[in-house]
């Protein structure tokens, strides 16, 4: 049996690709033995032909599909989120630099490992920032307030 969700992808030529995922579960299976199923279909969505849980687990004529264990989809699911966090962080304006002083939440250093302001506040001469990486530690270093920070992405608004 199969259950689950349904989303939209685009393929390289601009088409829209329905995608259902869900749980494949044949009798025997159970915790790590079950699949994780996967379904592309090839024809563009409607909202009559969006893809839908099937309770069978063989794809209709003609739609991909691709299962693999739980401990793999969490591994998928952890690379689509790093790519969309990476899209999202990437600046069309290219990187900006501030004053350490002028740092808010949200605004992602530019480098090689970027890492997210998680706070930031500052007592005169000296600025205090709490940055998180992309594994979700944090730490706080302390600046000059004069410091200049390169930013990959800047989050609009104000402290």
């Amino acid at each position: 049996m199969m259950a689950g969700s349904g989303f939209t992808f685009t393929d390289a030529d601009g088409h829209d690709v329905p995608v259902a995922v869900g749980i494949a579960v044949a009798p025997g299976e159970a915790g790590a033995d079950a699949r994780v199923s996967v379904t592309l279909s090839p024809t563009t969505p409607t909202p009559s032909s969006a893809p839908s849980p099937s309770p069978s687990p063989s794809p209709s004529t003609g739609e991909p599909r691709w299962s693999c264990t739980p401990a793999a989809a969490r591994e998928v699911a952890a690379a689509l989120v790093r790519a969309a966090e990476g899209a999202e962080n990437a600046s069309a304006e290219g990187p900006v630099t501030v004053r350490a002083d002028e740092l808010r939440r949200g605004d992602v250093r530019d480098g090689e490992r970027p890492m997210t302001v998680d706070g930031a506040r500052s007592d005169g001469s000296t600025a205090h920032i709490t940055w998180k990486s992309v594994e979700g530690r944090t730490w706080t270093q302390s600046y000059d307030v004069n410091t200049a920070i390169t930013l990959r992405r800047r989050l609009p608004g104000t402290r």
